[in-house]
C-alpha cells in the first residue's frame, strides 16, 4: 500500500504537466489551422492587387515583409513545438518507467498475501509459546501440590498424636494458605494486565479496519484515475 501511495504521488504532477503540455500542443495546432485557413483569403487579396497593376513596388515590399514575418513566426513556432515535443517525449518515457495499473495491483495483492502469511505464522508462534508457558505453569503448580500433599501426609500422624504437632500443622496450613492467596493475587494482577492488553489490541484492530477501509477508498479512486489516464493516453496516441 505504501508503494502504491508513493507511485501515485510521483504520478500526479507528471499527469498534470502532461495534460498541460497536451493542451498547449492542441492550442498551437488550432492556431496553425486558423492561420492556414486565413492564407487563401490573403493570397486572393494579393492576386487581386497584382492583377490591378497598381502600386507594384509597394505591394512587392509588403509581400516580402509579410512573407518574412510569416517565416519568422513559423520558425519560432517550430522551435517551440520541438521543445514541447521533447518535453512530452521525456514525460512519456518517465511514465513508461512507472509501473502500470495492472502491475501495481499485482504488487499490492502479493504484498497483502505475504503480510497475511506472516501474520498467520506470527499468530501460531505466539499461540505455541502461550500454550508452552501455560503447561509449564500447570506443571509447577502440580509439583507444588504434590509436595504440599506429601508434607501434609508426613505431618498428619504427628499432628493427631500431640498438641505441638497439631500447632505445627496449623502453622504449616496457614503458610500454605498465605502462599496460595499471594499466588492468586499475582494471577489476578496478570489477568488484569492481559485484559488491558486485549482492550488495547481491540482498539488497534478497530483503527486498522477503519484504515483498511480508507485505503480501499483511496485505491479505488487511484484505479479510476489510472483508467482515466489510460483512456486519455489512448486518445492522444490515436
Amino acid at each position: 500500500m505504501e508503494e502504491a501511495n508513493i507511485a501515485r504521488q510521483r504520478l500526479a504532477p507528471l499527469f498534470e504537466l502532461l495534460e498541460d503540455l497536451q493542451t498547449k500542443e492542441s492550442d498551437i495546432c488550432s492556431s496553425f489551422k486558423a492561420k492556414k485557413s486565413e492564407l487563401p483569403a490573403e493570397i486572393s487579396k494579393l492576386e487581386e492587387k497584382l492583377l490591378s497593376g497598381n502600386e507594384e513596388t509597394k505591394l512587392s515590399n509588403c509581400l516580402d515583409q509579410s512573407l518574412s514575418n510569416a517565416l519568422e513566426k513559423l520558425n519560432s513556432a517550430k522551435i517551440e513545438l520541438a521543445s514541447k515535443l521533447r518535453t512530452t517525449l521525456h514525460l512519456k518515457r518517465q511514465l513508461d518507467s512507472v509501473p502500470t495499473q495492472t502491475e501495481l495491483i499485482q504488487y499490492e495483492r502479493r504484498f497483502t498475501e505475504l503480510d497475511a502469511h506472516i501474520q498467520e505464522k506470527l499468530r501460531r508462534t505466539r499461540k505455541y509459546y502461550a500454550t508452552y508457558n501455560a503447561l509449564l505453569e500447570i506443571k509447577e503448580l502440580m509439583l507444588k501440590e504434590t509436595s504440599l500433599l506429601n508434607s501434609i501426609s508426613s505431618q498428619f500422624q504427628d499432628a493427631i498424636t500431640s498438641t505441638a504437632g497439631r500447632m505445627k500443622l496449623i502453622d504449616s496450613m496457614e503458610g500454605i494458605l498465605k502462599g496460595t492467596q499471594q499466588k492468586l493475587e499475582k494471577v489476578e494482577i496478570g489477568l488484569r494486565s492481559e485484559q488491558k492488553t486485549s482492550d488495547a489490541i481491540k482498539e488497534r484492530y478497530v483503527e486498522a479496519v477503519a484504515g483498511q477501509r480508507q485505503c480501499s477508498v483511496l485505491l479505488k479512486a487511484f484505479q479510476e484515475e489510472c483508467a482515466k489516464n489510460e483512456r486519455l493516453r489512448s486518445q492522444t496516441q490515436g
